[in-house]
């Protein structure tokens, strides 16, 4: 009988095709997640100007989708773990693309809320999943680069937004920036052909013939066998109590730390994503320049997450967001300030790569932290707890914008939450990762035999 470590077959795996088809389809997937998200604070002039709302009640509509997305990462982040992260997948993509559309039918604040609501539960539930899947299938040397070029997907989408709201809002309304994201449903039959599903699912399920077909294409060397058998560490194995995982093996206390971080980028993230463009058309920009600084923001947000990302495979990536996290409290703080135009671009590019881009390295690094099995419970409890400060900082942001604070005021109130997050990354007990532990036991697996020229994880 001939033993099968996925696992580490993964880890080890030289990238070819099926990794770029992961990758391709995971960060599409993304890119329509990201165009989703942004939608709705590229077109929030015209919404409040349409549906006669002071700022207040605008914070309370953008955060319904946030709501959702906090249900949906925790629910459908944990469910994939029990259903397949496929399907978990299609589902959140049916999800967020019907009801983003619906939202471009709706005239009232409540029902606009509703449908934005229902497209949270997808827009959030896909993010766990796909990272979860790029983090699996991602060799191990350039894990980070590959999970933050696949959620630099996400920045693309919010440009995708501002680029289409520039026209379209202006010449069809603001509802069709909503209506054209409905597009992206009938590629659900694709993604379900295409994209592989989660292999400790498919060893729990006992798919093993579809199991050798995956394996195969991960890793061409190897030839199946009728005698193969498939296992995964202790760590990685699933059960039918994966969020408990998240606080054995002394990982408690970091859980939380995640936790805290993810609160805190999360509320500067949605903070700018939701209120940048009100507040560059406070500050006396014109509709068209306001939505440049959007386009500027998450420009800096995929040079953040692949920059980012690239020096997390060659540094420690706690070590990359702590310094990330720094600069994000000291680009937005700045932002508040009159400088020139150029100094101004940069800043906000600064603050796109320090804030979205830096909870894009965050997702990475929750990803590599937990087991295999439970990793997409981690990431969406993380993501989860993480969206109530995503909920928050529309509600609290357009408060401070009803008061009529000072410029510098609103834009401190967005940086105070990196250096919390600084310091809850700091405290994050790296020993008791997955990689960590992977690395303390790997002496005790016995040596490999070879199939074909490269070596395979295989025992006898």
């Amino acid at each position: 009988m001939r033993q099968v470590d996925v696992h580490k077959l993964a880890d080890e795996a030289r990238f070819n095709g099926f990794h770029r088809l992961v990758l391709f389809w995971c960060a599409l997937i993304i890119v329509f997640d990201g165009y989703d998200l942004a939608v709705a604070g590229i077109a929030l002039p015209s919404i409040m100007k349409d549906m006669g709302v002071n700022s207040t009640s605008a914070g309370f509509m953008v955060s319904s989708a946030l709501f959702g997305m906090m249900v949906g990462a925790i629910f459908l982040g944990t469910i994939a773990d029990r259903i397949g992260r496929r399907r978990a997948i299609a589902i959140c993509v049916g999800l967020f693309s019907v009801f983003t559309a619906a939202a471009g039918f709706t005239s009232d604040p409540v029902t606009f809320s509703v449908t934005r609501f229902l497209a949270g539960l997808g827009i959030g539930g896909v993010m766990p999943n796909v990272v979860a899947q790029m983090t699996e299938y991602s060799p191990k040397r350039i894990r980070s680069t590959m999970v933050t070029l696949m959620f630099s997907g996400y920045a693309v989408g919010g440009m995708l937004a501002a680029v289409l709201g520039k026209g379209l809002i202006e010449t069809y309304g603001w509802q069709s920036v909503f209506v054209a994201a409905g597009l992206p449903a009938i590629l659900i039959p694709l993604i379900m052909k295409s994209l592989p599903e989660s292999m400790p699912f498919l060893i729990k399920s006992g798919r093993i013939d579809e199991l050798k077909q995956t394996v195969a294409k991960l890793e061409p060397s190897y030839r199946p066998q009728a005698n193969d058998r498939f296992a995964l560490p202790s760590e990685h194995k699933a059960d039918d109590a994966p969020i408990r995982h998240l606080f054995h093996e002394g990982r408690g206390f970091s859980t939380v730390m995640f936790w805290i971080a993810f609160f805190m980028c999360l509320f500067m993230v949605y903070a700018l994503s939701s209120w940048l463009t009100k507040l560059m058309a406070n500050a006396g920009y014109s509709l068209g320049s306001a939505l440049t600084f959007v386009l500027v923001l998450n420009f800096g947000a995929i040079a953040g997450a692949v920059g980012g990302g690239w020096l997390a495979d060659r540094f420690h990536i706690k070590h990359v967001l702590v310094v990330f996290f720094a600069l994000a409290a000291v680009s937005i703080s700045m932002l508040g300030y009159k400088v020139p135009t150029a100094v101004l671009y940069f800043l906000v590019g600064m603050a796109g790569a320090t804030t979205i881009g830096t909870q894009i390295l965050a997702y990475a690094y929750v990803g590599q932290f937990y087991p295999m099995a439970v990793r997409s419970t981690g990431i969406g409890w993380a993501s989860g707890v993480g969206r109530s400060g995503a909920i928050l900082a529309p509600i609290v942001i357009g408060t401070l914008v009803g008061m009529n604070l000072p410029l510098q005021q609103n834009f401190f109130a967005i940086a105070v939450p990196a250096v919390i997050a600084l310091a809850a990354i700091a405290l994050v007990d790296h020993r008791r990762s997955a990689t960590a532990h992977d690395g303390d036991v790997s002496a005790e697996i016995p040596e490999p035999v070879a199939i074909g020229t490269r070596p395979a994880i295989l025992r006898q």
